[in-house]
């Protein structure tokens, strides 16, 4: 079986993560195109004493690295356009590297989100291996200081629906209420206006939840995560796709890394040419 073979049943999976990581379906999928180019251009270059897909998260993560540090820790300004001053070049490379996920929050994604074993992240994160659960502790730490959100459920599933409503009010956000169908869920976000949206992919009357979330979007501007027993279906990566997903059936942890992401990157808003 060559590389591309072994690395194609993990391109979605990668895919979300880049999404998740930056916070936008465009960056990250920059992410993950860039990490295949890499490969093409130097097979001999891949982790070949692992598992295929640790050894395709590693590449992603020295690109990553590559692409937001310079050799003194800090992130190049890049091309922040001809027509900006100094004072103003300094204040968007300023304002991208107080967006660039922290190490903590990479530590949380790829062991709640991505199901790596502690080892395995530190391996990607390069890192010891004891040093993963102390980063993991700070995200928890982090997100237990975050604003508290108000959270529109879209779902049908009556047990899937309690069990999101149970977490997401055990994290202290606020539910504003729980559709089942496309119209019940813009009718709900236009009486009380959420700060977050969860919504599972197929609805009760055959509706799609995607459908639901565009005519909320279509309204105001919120961070919206799916919901999807099959994802590999909405991260191939060829049309405009969710940035933030969450696979059924899910976990906790999976559920707080995802709401918590996704909030982060709503307050700090990246700048349009990040």
């Amino acid at each position: 079986m060559s590389l591309g073979q072994q690395l194609a049943p993990h391109l979605p999976f990668l895919r979300r993560y880049g999404r998740a990581l930056t916070g936008s379906q465009q960056h990250g999928d920059k992410y993950v195109r860039a990490t295949l180019e890499a490969i093409v251009a130097a097979p001999d270059q891949f982790p070949r004493d692992v598992d295929p897909r640790l050894g395709l998260y590693r590449m992603f993560q020295v690109i990553w690295n590559s692409a937001n540090f310079d050799e003194t820790g800090h992130e190049p300004s890049g091309d922040t356009g001809a027509d900006l001053g100094a004072d103003d070049q300094e204040a968007v490379a300023r304002a991208r590297l107080s967006r660039i996920t922290p190490l903590s929050r990479q530590a949380l994604l790829l062991t709640a989100m991505e199901g790596f074993t502690p080892e395995d992240a530190a391996y990607l994160i390069e890192v010891d291996a004891a040093e993963v659960e102390t980063l993991v502790a700070e995200a928890l730490r982090e997100i237990e200081k975050q604003t508290h959100a108000r959270v529109l459920i879209i779902e049908d599933e009556p047990i899937i629906a309690m069990d999101i409503e149970t977490i997401v009010r055990d994290l202290g956000h606020e539910v504003t209420g729980v559709a089942v169908t496309r119209d019940e869920a813009l009718a709900l976000a236009m009486e009380d206006r959420p700060g977050l949206v969860l919504a599972d992919i197929q609805l009760a009357d055959d509706s799609s939840g995607i459908d639901a979330v565009k005519d909320i979007l279509a309204e105001f501007e919120v961070p919206v995560i799916f919901i999807t027993a099959f994802p590999e279906r909405l991260l191939t990566g060829e049309r405009p796709e969710p940035t933030f997903l969450i696979t059924k059936p899910f976990q906790r942890s999976t559920v707080k890394a995802a709401i918590s992401q996704a909030l982060f990157f709503d307050q700090n808003t990246l700048p349009t040419d990040a």
